[in-house]
């Protein structure tokens, strides 16, 4: 039997692949950009746009190794890893590429665990090649590389193993012109509809984990912060009266007597900050600049504002004035686990009754969104569109 040529194995793959009913959420994209062979290259590796693969490395794969890469490479391509993650590149290329390939490679892994139809490279050993660990379930980059970069510290400066299944061209992505990238965004943006649609005709409705996500990434974005306010001020609305004792002067001189529109004092804000972490600074000062803005429009009594990570680590009261001072004055606590049933049952406990409930997180807590809330409860979810709260209202927040 003739041996085929490498590129032929790898179109093949790639066929399969968008002909398999598992995988045909990706029909689209991998048909992004150019597919090459390299001679010399040692892996593989795409710029966000074209996908190179070396020839002795497909060579040497299974063809279901060859199609766990190409998903692998596509998946970069999907989230745009090389555009969205380049200040962690700038800081730490190496642990920038391990959270990528981290994020990917235990996603792939879950879509298919039996490995039918794709399977992680292993060595002759019969090691992974690729960096795979559970504990990073339902994380992102970012959550992923605060962990690593918390680790190299800890190992005084240690980078932890490469991740030997592919490079990240962060060069060539950057060396893209704005155009380039514009178009590149609109392309990936269109084959993930298409994508969706042919996932639809070969699959029906019935939606797996990859179409979930895949329709978040088209979700359109919103200004957290017109939300945020809107959310609080609406919740505020109907406190509105009005009152015979002080006649409405518009209508005095007609010799008309109407009531006048009073407006009761909002009662109290809670607003509950997640310290587990995954929040920096400046998410923290953005967010607390709101809250303040929130308090001047709708006057509240006063701001409860938490800090909690697996138990509410500190608790400041903010009245009338002392709210203008409440981002120079707060001193956050915590920095443990992730428990918002930690802030419902100390709300019960406190007897605490706001008006509304603000919690600002990571939204990485595992199924645990709290139980029986007092109050309204809106939650600003930063950079995870996979979270999703049992109750009230949700915000996604992605970092600047």
């Amino acid at each position: 039997m003739a041996t085929i040529t490498t590129e032929r194995k790898l179109a093949r793959c790639k066929i399969s692949l968008m002909r398999n009913k598992k995988f045909a959420l990706m029909s689209g994209l991998l048909m992004v950009g150019t597919t090459s062979i390299v001679d010399g290259l040692p892996t593989a590796r795409t710029n966000g746009r074209d996908e190179e693969y070396g020839r002795a490395f497909v060579d040497g794969m299974s063809e279901l190794e060859v199609s766990f890469v190409i998903m692998h490479e596509c998946f970069h391509k999907m989230y745009q890893h090389l555009t969205t993650w380049r200040k962690l590149y700038e800081i730490d290329r190496d642990l920038a590429n391990q959270a990528c390939d981290y994020v990917i490679n235990l996603e792939l892994k879950e879509l298919d665990p039996a490995e039918q139809f794709i399977a992680m490279p292993r060595d002759k050993a019969g090691k992974n090649v690729g960096l795979i660990d559970t504990k990073f379930r339902g994380m992102n980059t970012k959550q992923v590389w605060d962990i690593l970069r918390k680790q190299q510290e800890q190992d005084g400066g240690n980078k932890g193993g490469e991740s030997g299944l592919d490079d990240h061209d962060w060069e060539g992505a950057n060396a893209l012109g704005k155009e380039e990238k514009e178009a590149l965004a609109k392309e990936i943006d269109q084959a993930i509809r298409e994508g969706i649609a042919n996932d639809k005709k070969m699959n029906g409705d019935k939606a797996g984990d990859l179409a979930r996500r895949l329709g978040l990434l088209m979700e359109p974005k919103v200004n957290w912060r017109e939300v945020l306010r809107d959310w609080v001020k609406n919740t505020a609305r109907g406190r509105d009266t009005s009152t015979w004792r002080k006649p409405n002067r518009r209508f005095l001189h007609e010799d008309v007597i109407m009531p006048t529109m009073v407006s009761t004092k909002m009662g109290s804000i809670v607003v509950a900050v997640d310290t587990s972490g995954s929040i920096g600074d400046k998410e923290m000062a953005d967010f607390l600049s709101e809250v303040k803005g929130i308090a001047d429009e709708v006057a509240p009594e006063r701001v409860e504002l938490l800090y909690w990570d697996s138990r509410v680590a500190g608790h400041e009261t903010y009245e009338g004035g002392a709210v203008e001072m409440i981002t120079q004055s707060t001193k956050p606590k915590g920095g443990g686990g992730t428990s918002p049933s930690c802030v419902s049952t100390y709300l019960r406990d406190k007897a605490i009754v706001p008006e509304c409930i603000v919690v600002l997180t990571d939204g990485v807590v595992a199924g645990d969104w709290g139980s029986e809330w007092t109050a309204p409860i809106l939650w600003c979810i930063i950079d995870n569109t996979s979270a999703v709260p049992t109750h009230g209202l949700a915000v996604h927040i992605t970092k600047e």
